[in-house]
C-alpha cells in the first residue's frame, strides 16, 4: 500500500510530526475535557449556585473574543518554544487550584480559568501556525480531520473519567490531572524535529499588525466566504444546542437523556474526522463544508418531531455535519495564509467562527421560553440551508485562482 492510498491514519501516523502533534491534541484534550465539566461541579459543590458554575464556562470562553490581539503572540517569535512555554505556564498554574476549597477561593479557580482561556488561544493560533509549517501540505486536512476526531473521542471519555477522579479525590485531583497532561504534551512538542525560521522583527504598530489577520480573511476569496459561512453556522448550532432540554422534555425523557444524545453526536463527529482528509481532497474545502452545514440543516430541522429513532438519528447527523464547516476552514487558513501572518489570521478565525456560538447560547436560552422549540429548530433548519447554498454559489473560479498562486500560500 502506497503513502498516497493508505488509509488517513496511518498517512498522518507514518509522518512522525504529525503523529506527535496528533499525539499532543489527544493529551492535552484529555485534561482539558475532564477539567471543563470538573470545575462546573467544582463550584456547585461548594456553592449551590447553577449560576456561579455557569460562570466556569464564560471564564474559559471571554478570551476567544481577543483572538485578533492575542494571535499577534504566535506571531512574535518561533512557534515550538512558545508552544512549550504555554504548556509549562499551564501545568505550573494548574497546581494553585489545590488550595481551593471554600467559596471565598473561586476567585482564584475563575482566574486561572480566565488564563487558561487566553492561553488557549495563544496556544491553538501557534499550533495552528507550526502544524502548517511541519506537517506534509498534502496531510493537513488528513490531520485536522483525526484532530477533530481526538478531539471528539476525548470529549466522549474524559469528562467521565473527569468526574470519576472528582467523585473519589475532589477537583483539586483533576487539576492536578490537567496539569500532567500539560507537561506530557510538553515533551511531545519538544520532540518535533521541524525547524523553524525566526520571524522578521515586528513592523507598525500594535494595532496595526493585530489588524492585519482580519484584513487578510476579508480580502481572500477562499477564506472570507468559509469563515462567515462557519460564523453563521456556529450562531445556529447555539441556538440548536439551547433547545436540547425541550427536545428531550418533548420525547418525554428525563433531563439525562441529554447525555445519550450528546454522546451519539460525538460519534457522528469522530467517523467525519476520519472521512474528512479523502472528501476535502475530493470536494474541495468549500463544497466540503456545504454539503456538511446541508446535512446540519436537515438534522437540526428534523429534530422537531418528537420521536426517539429521529432524535438520535439527527444527533448523529449533526455530530457529522457540524465539523465539516470548521475543518474545511482550518485547512483553508493553513493553505491559504503566508507564514508570517498564520497566527493572527487563525485567532481572528477562531474568534470569527466560535464567538456566534456564545451568541446563539445565550439567544437560545431566552428564547427557548418564549417560543415553541419546534419552531427554532424549522427555522435553524432553512437558516441553515440558506447558508449551505450561498456557499456553493460563492465564486469558484477565485478558490481555483488562489490555489495556483504559489506566493500566497504558506511556505509549507
Amino acid at each position: 500500500m502506497t503513502t498516497k492510498t493508505a488509509w488517513p491514519l496511518v498517512r498522518v501516523l507514518r509522518d512522525r510530526d504529525s503523529g506527535l502533534f496528533l499525539s499532543a491534541v489527544v493529551v492535552s484534550g484529555f485534561g482539558t475535557s475532564a477539567l471543563w465539566l470538573a470545575s462546573g461541579v467544582w463550584v456547585k459543590d461548594l456553592t449551590g449556585s447553577d449560576g456561579l458554575a455557569a460562570l466556569c464556562l464564560l471564564a474559559l470562553w471571554l478570551p476567544t473574543l481577543a483572538g485578533p490581539l492575542l494571535g499577534t503572540l504566535a506571531d512574535r517569535g518561533r512557534r515550538k518554544p512558545l508552544l512549550i512555554g504555554v504548556n509549562l505556564l499551564l501545568g505550573a498554574l494548574l497546581l494553585t487550584l489545590v488550595s481551593v476549597d471554600s467559596p471565598g477561593d473561586l476567585w482564584l479557580l475563575y482566574a486561572v480559568l480566565f488564563v487558561y482561556g487566553a492561553a488557549g488561544v495563544v496556544h491553538d493560533a501557534a499550533e495552528s501556525a507550526l502544524v502548517a509549517s511541519a506537517v506534509d501540505p498534502s496531510l493537513l486536512g488528513d490531520f485536522n480531520g483525526l484532530r477533530m476526531t481526538a478531539g471528539e473521542g476525548m470529549k466522549l471519555l474524559a469528562p467521565l473519567a473527569g468526574a470519576g477522579l472528582y467523585a473519589a479525590y475532589g477537583g483539586a485531583s483533576v487539576a492536578l490531572l490537567d496539569a500532567a497532561t500539560f507537561v506530557l504534551a510538553t515533551a511531545l512538542y519538544a520532540l518535533l524535529r521541524g525547524r523553524e525560521e525566526k520571524p522578521a522583527p515586528p513592523s507598525g504598530g500594535r494595532r496595526r499588525r493585530t489588524a492585519e489577520g482580519a484584513r487578510h480573511l476579508w480580502a481572500h476569496p477562499v477564506l472570507r466566504p468559509l469563515v462567515l459561512a462557519g460564523g453563521a453556522t456556529m450562531l445556529c448550532v447555539g441556538l440548536n444546542g439551547a433547545m436540547v432540554y425541550a427536545v428531550v422534555d418533548d420525547l418525554g425523557h428525563s433531563p439525562a437523556y441529554a447525555g445519550v444524545l450528546y454522546a451519539v453526536q460525538g460519534a457522528g463527529s469522530v467517523a467525519v474526522g476520519l472521512l474528512s482528509g479523502p472528501a476535502l481532497r475530493r470536494l474541495g474545502e468549500r463544497r466540503f463544508a456545504a454539503y456538511g452545514i446541508a446535512l446540519l440543516a436537515c438534522a437540526v430541522a428534523l429534530r422537531a418531531v418528537p420521536y426517539d429513532p429521529s432524535a438520535l438519528v439527527c444527533s448523529a447527523a449533526i455530530g457529522a455535519g457540524l465539523p465539516a464547516v470548521l475543518i474545511a476552514t482550518l485547512t483553508s487558513v493553513q493553505r491559504e495564509t503566508p507564514g508570517p501572518l498564520l497566527g493572527r489570521v487563525t485567532a481572528t478565525a477562531h474568534t470569527l467562527v466560535y464567538a456566534p456560538n456564545v451568541v446563539g447560547l445565550a439567544a437560545g436560552a431566552a428564547l427557548v421560553e418564549l417560543v415553541d422549540h419546534r419552531l427554532v429548530l424549522v427555522a435553524l433548519g432553512v437558516g441553515l440551508l440558506v447558508t449551505a447554498a450561498w456557499l456553493f454559489q460563492s465564486p469558484a473560479r477565485a478558490e481555483r485562482t488562489v490555489s495556483r498562486s504559489p506566493s500566497d500560500a504558506n511556505p509549507a
